[in-house]
């Protein structure tokens, strides 16, 4: 479990800049930026402002290239993304509701 949470910390550390996001999803600053103002994605920023983006970042940026290339909106994007962090939150509850009601009947 420690190292799942290890993982997932570095999953969503921000490490990098605007320009190198940029090259490695083939999305220009621009358009990151506009994403950021959509809320569609979160860079973490450093003391001095400077956008920071993750590997969940880059990640979260194929994702919205996919639905751009269905012809989804950035409205409908959005809301997608919101329903699919929602199920993923949810079935992660799931999971631990599962393990804990195991446990009880481990304990009858």
């Amino acid at each position: 479990m420690a190292r799942d949470a290890a993982a997932g910390a570095r999953e969503s550390r921000g490490v990098y800049g605007i320009s190198v996001t940029s090259e490695l999803s083939g999305v220009g600053p621009q358009t990151l930026r506009l994403y950021e103002r959509r809320g569609l994605i979160s860079p973490t920023r450093t003391m001095g402002g400077t956008r920071r983006y993750s590997p969940n970042d880059l990640q979260r940026l194929e994702r919205i290239g996919e639905l751009v290339e269905l012809g989804v909106n950035l409205v409908g994007i959005a809301r997608i993304l919101e329903l699919e962090d929602t199920q993923v939150r949810l079935a992660e509850e799931n999971t631990l509701l599962a393990n804990s009601a195991a446990q009880l009947e481990f304990f009858r």
